[in-house]
């Protein structure tokens, strides 16, 4: 079998969504996708990439994995190199599975669980819909919907807890330090900025006791010492993890975060290749490895950081909060990993717009998501999206 042809899809109306389609001469297509800077992605696939794989065996996925990450300036970070690079090796591994007739977890090593639990990441339904994805301008709350989730927290969150436990979902993330991070340049909090930042968890400690678990996202916008003081102040309300609260570029600096709080660090979706993760393990500065396979350079190498965490013994979390493709790429991760902790998912994406792109979404229920069924990543995009008017399409032949 060999690549015959690259595609890359882009939709204006999701244009920080690219997916990629590997062609192939036995009739098989393999899907993959990434998110963000979708332009200078798709740039890097045809003008770099396409010249080094097409008439290449795509089952040949490690030497293809190495080949596309070795280059001059795709080396360990999350640059629209390495998502490239992502985006084309989630193909693969689709075609892996097409080819096999198996869900691409068998392929990365068998399912390790029946069923894993899931946490409620609080955005809206178009959160990340646009290309200003900064954490406070694209709150873009306004969507009706019983979704709503961005809104829900911004408003009562104590409430929202609430609807979340009943719907069987026991965990969820929130960002309400964003604003003040904003306002001051991550510099420094006021008394009553991080007061007001503390309300969402009092509401939902006062509605729900201890029955929900609450991860606490900071987005790496704080200096050190103000998010030392952040991470003290929340410590009361018990939360499950502190994520990315300063700039993921110094090991150092994450260490000695990590130990002026017992709540575990969760690091980090914005970290690329098993070579960042581990200069970070080996300092103890992080405590839950989270990955974003559509980042970090796939499923190739997000199941080597999920086994760099394993030897250090810490758990493995998968990130999503971005398309549809990669959502299912992440599920394909989680079941294959036995130090699986939990995974990310966005019920406002999954129950809405995720539908409006591709065939199966992840079964989730009662806050568990259940194995993809179905040869490769068991989805694909439906026939709708290729008749979209808005659709850019960029094609690499051999």
């Amino acid at each position: 079998m060999k690549i015959t042809a690259i595609e890359t899809l882009c939709a204006r109306e999701f244009e920080n969504v690219l997916w990629v389609r590997v062609h192939t001469d036995a009739g098989l297509i393999g899907l993959g996708e990434t998110f963000y800077g979708a332009g200078a992605v798709a740039a890097h696939i045809h003008d770099t990439l396409a010249a080094r794989l097409l008439g290449r065996d795509p089952l040949r996925i490690e030497a293809i994995h190495k080949e596309m990450v070795d280059l001059p300036l795709a080396q360990s970070s999350t640059g629209a190199e390495y998502r490239a690079a992502s985006a084309i090796d989630i193909a693969l591994w689709d075609l892996f599975g097409k080819a096999m007739g198996q869900p691409v977890h068998q392929l990365l090593g068998g399912q390790c669980f029946d069923r894993l639990r899931v946490y409620n990441t609080c955005a809206g339904y178009q959160y990340v819909r646009n290309r200003d994805i900064r954490p406070v301008n694209t709150w873009n709350i306004g969507a009706d919907g019983p979704y709503e989730d961005l809104r829900a927290f911004t408003t009562d969150a104590g409430a929202l807890a609430e609807t979340l436990l009943e719907s069987g979902i026991g965990a969820m993330k929130i960002w309400p330090f964003d604003p003040a991070a904003r306002a001051t340049g991550g510099l420094d909090i006021s008394a009553a900025q991080l007061k007001e930042a503390l309300r969402p968890f009092e509401l939902i400690r006062q509605r729900v006791g201890d029955r929900m678990d609450i991860m606490v996202e900071f987005h790496s916008l704080w200096n050190l010492p103000t998010a030392r003081r952040i991470a003290k102040a929340l410590e009361p309300y018990a939360p499950t993890w502190f994520e990315d609260p300063i700039r993921m570029n110094s090991s150092q600096a994450l260490a000695e975060y990590a130990r002026s709080t017992p709540v575990p660090v969760c690091a980090s979706e914005t970290l690329g290749s098993r070579w960042a993760y581990k200069e970070m393990l080996d300092r103890d500065a992080i405590g839950i490895v989270m990955v974003d396979v559509a980042w970090t350079g796939g499923l190739t190498e997000a199941r080597k950081i999920a086994a760099l965490g394993e030897t250090h013994h810490k758990p493995f979390a998968p990130h999503d909060c971005t398309g549809p493709v990669a959502f299912a790429a992440a599920v394909h991760a989680s079941f294959s990993q036995p130090n699986t902790l939990i995974q990310e998912s966005v019920r406002a994406f999954y129950t809405g717009w995720y539908k409006e792109l591709v065939t199966e979404v992840p079964d989730i229920r009662d806050g568990y998501v259940y194995p993809m069924e179905g040869p490769g990543l068991g989805t694909d995009l439906l026939p709708a999206v290729f008749e979209r008017s808005d659709l850019i399409v960029r094609r690499s032949e051999a």
